[in-house]
Order: structure tokens, then C-alpha cells, then sequence
């Protein structure tokens, strides 16, 4: 007997797991059984089951139509061919629809064509439609919903597979269409435990027999219902209170997974791929900055734009945003060829119509550089092209001056010998009071496009963008953190205090084409980043959002401070003031300018000095042009020391 048990399991666990499915025309048999039995019985329930008032052969004939008008309709509308296990709402829509059909053609039948069956009792014949076409349709359904929700009971216990206890985030349409897509999943066995929301009208309410509760009652939830999982769309992170249930969430232990709003759903099902970690990133984003569309539309609408650094995190998006605006020719520049590629081959995509020049071509290389003002002539420049690592530029000053200085200087010197209506440099808060030799670097390019605009024989207005660190961008923090995590750990962090700003690099670009379209030339634009945010809490969030706990899975530790590196980034130097613009995000910090010719004579200085290749002549002769650079934790330090 057991052994039967086991093997009749075994084929059900086969059928099941095989995707094997059932004869359309065993569906057309049990649709028959239901549509019969139905009628049968309602037209008893009508006769109050006087069987001694029951003319057989009257009986016989009403079964006899109605199980043919129902077959014939179920048969050509294909009910019998849809796949049980995958009963959906239109399904039942289509069921509702055919029971009034087969109704009204079995009525129509036995009114034309047998009124004399009928022998005036037409109060009844009427009466036992009526109660067929509830009970008929309910079983039908039924059947349906029972296949379909015993079907995917069964695989899930057949397939071995751990269970998922999961809430979902909100409680609109998209959250019910998330449950059904969990629900329908083969791969994973969600289940899907209720909804949680902050909007209390909906709150303790049902849907799809699924309790909505309240965000407060995740602890309990976690505790009693033993939730694994929260899912959330991924629509409108930065909102406050989604923000305030994340937060809990991971301090609860519950894993964090965002799925894309049901418009960019594959084929209209929820792929396995779309469901993500969330990430940092979505936790330190901020409400989406507002600009004036209209006013950086006037100013690139057709016209020539060059971006240097193309390929680079902030110069490719960059070139996204600028294509938004129709320019009549937006050309590409950068020396990274792979990169510079795959951002051709995306802009070519999303913009077939849009005219673009890709340049591979060194900002150092001023004859180069030459050639590609004299053939476009570009009318704006966005100068994103830089060396921008910390540690890299102290054991190199020589790449960092050559880059970020006389790169700057070549294509600010041929926007000016072209031209060129402006000049658009994205500079770094590490050029304020600089500690290292790439914000020093930074800060001298800065003075020395400054200083253009005293330059009698220059036209081109140059303005100078300052902001902090962008989240997602190339050799970034978050990366790194992320990398180690997923190797185990540890998660190094240079020190336990020391904090940093974040922009989104979509917000940080939108800034940067606003303050293009507001400055008048010499103007050095400061955004406004938010608070900052220390770099060890960032990393324990990464770590509680990767499903782990910090120092009993993965611990972090302490490497100390690199060098030119310092515990807090400024966007101000302490002897600048700031005036504030018609955009609430962007400043404009008022710095003392330097002459063109001094200025000018001074860097010539030190492109010069590099061809010594003495690191220690180079960085002197910077700390000589800028003297508030003031190295900390480098070899450098002892430059600032007196004589």
C-alpha cells in the first residue's frame, strides 16, 4: 500500500515537474459534468425536488439543449484549450461571457423550437437559467482557480525549494500584479505573507486575501510570520516614508529586493533578472532636482557641443543629457577607446536621428586637440576630461599637471582661438583648501580658466562647476565596498570618521547644463550636496543590504587615512563667500581672481617643471601658485615646513 502511495507521489511529482499538462478535451469533459450536474440541479431546486411532479421527458429535453448549447459554445470559443494551471483574470471574464451565451441560445432554442415542451410554464423555465447561470459560472471558475492554486501548492512542495516569506511594499495595482508575478514564479517558492503601507485608509483592508498592515508592524511581523523579504518597486525611492520602512527593515535583518515598475516588465511578466538587491545608491538619492528645461533647451538647441572625457562617468552622461536637447552636432572626445565606444553605440540607439562625432584624441595632445576645433568648431564646451584619483596623483603629479592642468589649458586656449560662445569645466570640492596634488591640480585649472575671462583678446565665457562625489561613478567607494562583500570581506574604510558628500551623477549633470545656462563667465558654481555621510555607516548598510551582519559575517577594518586624503571634503574655502542664484541647489562662490598674465607666466612655470620629472620641484612650484594647498598624510608634507 505505502509503495502505491509512493509511486502514484512519484507520478504526480513527474507530471508536474515535467510540465506535462491535461487533454484539452478531459478540460471539455469535466466543463460538461459541471454544465450538466448544474442544470440538473437547478431545475430541481426549482421543482423543490417533488420528484412525483417531474415529467422525465420534459427534464430529459432541457438537459439535452442546454448541454448542447453549452458545449457548442464552449467548443468554439476554445474555453477547453486555455491551460488550467495558468487561470488568470481574463479567463474568468471569458467564462462569464460564454454562460450568458450558451443561457440565451438555450432560452432561444426552446422558445422558437419547443414552446410545447415548455407548456406555458415559462415563470420556471426562466427561474432555472437564472440559478443555473450562478451556479454553473461559480463551479466553472472554480475548477479553474482550484487547478491553478493546487498546481503551484504542489510544484512548490515537489520542487524542493526552501520557502520565501515575503511582504510587498504597497498597496496599489502594481503591488497586486508584484504578488501575482511572486506567486507565478517556478523558481523560487514566494510566499507572499501580506502587504505593508503608510496610507491608512487602506490599511487592515484585503487584497487578494492578503492583509495590508502597517509599517510599524514589521518587528511582529518579523517575529511572528517570520518574514524574509521585502519587496518594493522600484518607483519613487527617495520618498520619506518608503525611506523610513527601508530603514527598519534592515535594522530588522529582512532583506531588501526592488522590482521595476510593471511598464518595463519583459513581455509583461516579472523576469528573475529584474528583481535587484536594493542598493546604496537608492538610499542616498534625494528628490529629483528641478531645472529650467527651457533655458538649457535655448542654450543647446542647435548648436555644436564638444564634451572632453566622453567616456568618463560624469562626461557620458553628459552627452546623454545634452542629445536630450537636439544639438546640431555634439562631439565626442576621449582617449579611452572601449569606453568611448559603448557610449557611441548607446547614443547611436537612443538617438538615430542626432548628428554626433566621436573623437579618440588626448586633451595633451594641444595639435591634435587643434585639428578638432579647427574642423567642428564647437560654439560649447564641457570640460569633463581629468585624472581624478587621490593616491594615483600623489605618486604621479606629473600625469596630474599634464591632464588636469595643461590639458585644461590647451582646450581652454583653442576655445578662445575658435571662438567658442562657452566653457563649461567640471571641477571637484578637493580643490578647496587642497591636501592632495589632484585637487591642487584642480584648483589651478580653475584660476587659470578664471583668469581667461580678464583676457582682452577672449570672447568665450568660462565657468568653472564644483561639486563632490558622484554615486555609481568609476572607482568610486561604493564599488569597492561592494566588491569586498562579495568576496567575504573585510570591508576596509581608511578611517572611522571620516565623511564624504554624494551626488546622483544624473542630478550632478542636470547642475552642471543649469549653471552653463546662468553664468556670465569667471563664475565658479557650487551645488549643493546635501549633508555628508560617514563612510563607516555607509559601509554597515552595505553589508546589512547584502544580507549579512557586520563583525559576525563580514567585518570591517581600519586602513588609515591614504595619502593627500583628509577626514572632511569642503565645497567652500574658509575665506570664500558665497552668493546664492535663482536655483536653490547651485551657489556661486566669489574667489579672488588672478590676473591673466601672472597667472599665465605661472603655469607656463609649471608645465615647464615637469620636464625635470622631479616630483619635488613639481609639487613645490603648485604649493608656490596655490598656497593654501597644504599636504597632510604625504612625502610632500615636508614642502609646507619653513626653511
Amino acid at each position: 500500500m505505502n509503495e502505491q502511495l509512493f509511486n502514484a507521489k512519484e507520478r504526480i511529482k513527474a507530471f508536474l515537474l515535467e510540465g506535462k499538462t491535461i487533454s484539452k478535451w478531459v478540460i471539455l469533459f469535466l466543463d460538461f459534468l459541471i454544465i450538466s450536474w448544474s442544470f440538473s440541479f437547478s431545475f430541481l431546486l426549482v421543482k423543490g425536488f417533488d420528484f412525483s411532479q417531474i415529467d422525465g421527458n420534459r427534464f430529459l429535453i432541457y438537459v439535452a439543449v442546454f448541454c448542447v448549447s453549452a458545449l457548442t459554445v464552449l467548443y468554439f470559443g476554445r474555453m477547453h484549450t486555455g491551460l488550467l494551471r495558468y487561470s488568470n483574470s481574463v479567463d474568468l471574464i471569458r467564462i462569464f461571457s460564454a454562460s450568458i451565451t450558451f443561457s440565451a441560445v438555450f432560452l432561444a432554442s426552446i422558445l422558437l423550437f419547443g414552446s410545447s415542451v415548455i407548456d406555458g410554464a415559462y415563470l420556471n423555465l426562466f427561474l432555472v437559467v437564472l440559478i443555473n447561470f450562478f451556479i454553473c459560472t461559480s463551479l466553472l471558475v472554480m475548477l479553474r482557480i482550484m487547478a491553478r492554486n493546487t498546481y503551484q501548492f504542489l510544484t512548490r512542495r515537489f520542487a524542493g525549494k526552501d520557502f520565501v516569506r515575503t511582504l510587498i511594499y504597497g498597496s496599489d495595482r502594481n503591488a497586486v500584479l508584484v504578488k501575482q508575478a511572486l506567486e507565478a514564479n517556478r523558481e523560487v517558492n514566494y510566499v507572499v505573507v501580506g502587504f505593508i503601507d503608510t496610507n491608512r485608509k487602506r490599511l487592515y483592508s484585503y487584497m487578494e486575501q492578503k492583509k495590508v498592515y502597517h509599517f510599524k508592524e514589521l518587528p511582529d511581523l518579523k517575529k511572528y510570520k517570520k518574514i524574509e523579504q521585502l519587496v518594493i518597486v522600484h518607483e519613487n525611492l527617495d520618498e520619506r516614508s518608503k525611506k523610513v520602512v527601508i530603514e527598519r527593515a534592515i535594522r530588522l535583518g529582512i532583506k531588501i529586493v526592488t522590482v521595476p515598475p510593471t511598464s518595463e516588465w519583459l513581455s509583461g511578466t516579472l523576469d528573475k533578472k529584474q528583481m535587484q538587491k536594493l542598493k546604496i545608491e537608492d538610499l542616498l538619492q534625494r528628490k529629483p532636482i528641478k531645472i529650467d528645461q527651457s533655458k538649457v533647451e535655448n542654450d543647446l538647441c542647435g548648436k555644436r557641443v564638444l564634451i572632453t572625457g566622453a567616456a568618463g562617468s560624469i562626461g557620458s552622461e553628459i552627452v546623454r543629457q545634452v542629445m536630450n536637447y537636439k544639438p546640431a552636432l555634439l562631439v565626442l572626445c576621449d582617449n579611452a577607446e572601449s569606453p568611448l565606444h559603448t557610449i557611441q553605440l548607446e547614443i547611436e540607439e537612443k538617438f538615430p536621428q542626432g548628428k554626433i562625432e566621436v573623437v579618440i584624441s588626448d586633451v595633451r595632445d594641444e595639435s591634435r586637440m587643434d585639428k578638432l576645433f579647427r574642423l567642428c568648431a564647437p560654439q560649447i564646451v564641457y570640460h569633463a576630461a581629468a585624472y581624478k584619483h587621490v593616491p594615483l596623483m600623489e605618486s604621479n603629479p606629473l600625469e596630474a599637471i599634464a591632464v588636469n592642468v595643461a590639458g585644461t589649458k590647451h582646450v581652454a586656449d583653442l576655445s578662445v582661438k575658435y571662438k567658442a560662445e562657452k566653457f563649461v569645466m567640471v571641477s571637484t570640492d578637493k580643490a578647496v583648501n587642497p591636501t592632495n596634488v589632484m585637487g591642487a591640480s584642480k584648483r589651478l585649472a580653475e584660476i587659470y580658466i578664471q583668469s581667461l575671462n580678464q583676457f582682452a583678446e577672449n570672447s568665450t565665457r568660462f565657468i568653472t562647476t564644483r561639486f563632490g562625489n558622484v554615486l555609481g561613478s568609476n572607482g568610486s567607494v561604493i564599488p569597492r565596498f561592494r566588491s569586498q562583500i562579495e568576496k567575504g570581506g573585510p570591508v576596509t574604510v581608511t578611517h572611522p570618521e571620516i565623511t564624504r558628500y554624494f551626488m546622483t551623477i544624473p542630478e550632478a549633470v542636470q547642475l552642471v547644463l543649469e549653471a552653463g545656462t546662468m553664468g556670465h563667465g569667471g563664475e565658479i558654481f557650487v551645488f549643493d550636496m546635501g549633508k555628508p555621510v560617514k563612510i563607516i555607516d555607509m559601509a554597515k548598510k552595505m553589508i546589512q543590504l547584502a544580507g549579512y551582519e557586520e563583525g559576525r559575517d563580514i567585518k570591517i577594518v581600519f586602513s588609515g587615512l591614504r595619502p593627500g586624503e583628509k577626514l572632511y571634503e569642503e565645497l567652500l574655502a574658509t575665506a570664500e563667500l558665497t552668493l546664492p542664484t535663482h536655483h536653490e541647489k547651485i551657489s556661486i562662490a566669489k574667489v579672488r581672481v588672478y590676473p591673466y598674465d601672472d597667472t599665465s607666466r605661472s603655469i607656463d612655470e609649471l608645465i615647464g617643471a615637469t620636464k625635470t620629472k622631479n616630483n619635488e620641484a613639481i609639487v613645490r612650484k603648485m604649493k608656490e601658485i596655490v598656497p593654501e594647498f597644504i599636504s597632510k598624510n604625504s612625502v610632500y608634507e615636508q614642502l609646507d615646513q619653513p626653511s
